[in-house]
């Protein structure tokens, strides 16, 4: 039942002093105009009671969709932070675990994990086919996580409803810094507000969300005293060299953490003249093949003899369904966009990156590069009709505005970060090594990673790579375990995925 919206809590009227010109001959000053005053954002709260059945038991919880003021150090509003909460009722606080969850982008919010697998309702989609015909379709979601903990999913300042207010501006938000920043004081403010300091505390983070969530898990225990049970990483880019190493021509270790990724899109597809029946076996091969040749010839550069080249370019040929010719073409470095443009271009199709299984007919087959990812195309429609109709049937949200499900902040992000022990920024973020001193802080923290096998934004064997670089005590090591599924980056489009994932999350609640 909707409450409506929350009365306002205080207003702040700024009075603008404007410049005005006088002559010599004035004998006195002209009045000085007043800006209209500009009342501070009010705080909205829309809460609902509903029931849901999970693993054959029924489960009342509060739902709770609204905005949260955020304040600076003098008090001034400067963000509304937009979130949707799922509360058990008559649970205990003090005992019962809470989750806060978001996506990545940078600029991304969070509908996707929200109708994709961790709320209550579930967007239907049909796996690896195009879902662009209405009406869409969704339906209580059996795998949701809130039998296990309240949920709070996160949308940050310039995606969902979230916007700077006041004397703030949407960059000064969008930063890997200000981003973390800004997401731990929300979490502190929620559990400040909500009487939630005692409960076990967990953070889930798809994609860019990973990053944000390795930042946020040392930024609540050195700013907060905030210590988390729990940091779950979905599908996640931790490390801005790295993860985006498939794309700098000098970043020899992302192109070689990538080819396991290429050679499952190519056995996925039969692309591969002699598909090993073994799928887990085959990507070892091509691992093995990746850290003892591929990545020894790309450290030498010019200076790998010809023979060299041609007999690894065969092999990242017959390892990809591609050609030899094309890996010498390309100085034996192709990003995930030239490869899901090449891999199909004989069927006249594209492959997805977001979760490679997915592909397309394109118009230019000539195209070099993906002028577009087909997964997005095939369930992006879905996924926003379904939230957008959730959000105000069923929690009776009424807004003044659309929701921005990509705010496509990435183009003005500032990927500095000043790395733990540091006084300067780094240019490339790396929130792996704040979550290894997080962990160092707090070795009852645990870390649960969960990736597909058809991710080629965020692949594999990269995030393997992250896990492996580390700064951790071989004792901590234990404390990070991975899951992996026969899917993409979203791997919970997947219904079997969807299973495993919801039990992968429950098990590490438990």
């Amino acid at each position: 039942m909707n409450t409506g919206k929350l009365r306002l809590i205080a207003c702040v009227f700024v009075v603008m002093a404007l410049p005005h010109t006088a002559s010599m001959a004035d004998s006195k000053e002209s009045p000085t105009p007043v800006a209209d005053a500009q009342p501070e954002p009010e705080a909205q709260s829309f809460v609902s009671s509903h029931e849901i059945q999970i693993d054959g038991k029924r489960v009342a919880y509060t739902a709770t969709a609204g905005t949260m003021i955020m304040r600076d150090e003098e008090e001034k509003a400067i963000a509304e932070f937009g979130y949707t909460s799922y509360v058990k009722k008559d649970a205990r606080p003090a005992s019962r675990p809470v989750m806060f969850a978001w996506n990545g982008g940078p600029g991304s919010a969070s509908l996707w994990l929200h109708m994709g697998v961790l709320g209550p309702q579930l967007t239907m989609v049909k796996d690896i086919e195009v879902n662009g015909k209405g009406p869409f379709s969704r339906t209580e979601n059996p795998y949701s996580i809130i039998d296990k903990a309240d949920l709070v999913m996160v949308d940050p300042v310039g995606t969902g409803y979230s916007r700077a207010v006041g004397e703030a501006e949407g960059k000064d938000f969008w930063g890997v810094d200000n981003d973390i920043k800004s997401v731990s004081d929300f979490i502190v403010q929620y559990i400040t507000s909500n009487g939630r300091w005692a409960s076990p505390k967990y953070i889930l983070g798809e994609s860019y969300g990973g990053l944000r969530a390795g930042g946020v898990s040392l930024d609540l225990l050195t700013r907060h005293n905030m210590s988390l049970n729990g940091v779950v990483l979905v599908s996640p880019y931790m490390d801005v060299a790295g993860g985006g190493g498939v794309g700098v021509a000098n970043m020899a270790v992302g192109y070689a953490m990538t080819l396991s990724g290429y050679a499952a899109t190519a056995w996925y597809h039969d692309a591969l003249n002699d598909k090993p029946a073994d799928f887990l076996a085959f990507l070892a091969e091509v691992d093995a093949f990746a850290v003892d040749e591929y990545l020894p010839v790309l450290v030498k550069g010019a200076r790998a003899p010809a023979s060299e080249r041609q007999a690894v370019a065969a092999k990242l040929g017959v390892y990809t369904g591609t050609s030899a010719d094309y890996w010498l073409a390309a100085n034996l470095r192709v990003t995930e966009g030239q490869f899901v443009a090449e891999v199909l271009r004989q069927r006249g199709q594209l492959a997805g990156r977001i979760d490679s299984r997915f592909a397309s007919f394109t118009t230019n087959t000539l195209a070099e590069d993906m002028p577009f990812d087909p997964y997005m195309s095939a369930v992006g429609p879905a996924f926003a009709a379904t939230f957008n109709d959730y959000y105000r049937r069923d929690l009776g949200v009424e807004m003044d505005r659309n929701y921005v499900v990509s705010g496509r902040l990435y183009r003005d992000w500032d990927r500095s970060h000043v790395q733990p022990g540091q006084e300067y920024p780094s240019p490339a973020a790396d929130t792996g090594i704040d979550l290894a001193h997080a962990m160092i802080r707090n070795p009852d923290m645990k870390v649960l990673v969960q990736q597909g096998y058809f991710d080629l934004a965020t692949p594999f064997r990269a995030t393997e790579y992250f896990i492996d670089q580390m700064p951790l005590p071989e004792a901590l090591r234990a404390n990070v375990s991975i899951k992996y599924y026969e899917a993409g980056h979203m791997m919970y489009v997947h219904p079997p995925s969807l299973k495993q994932f919801r039990q992968d999350l429950a098990g590490f609640v438990d």
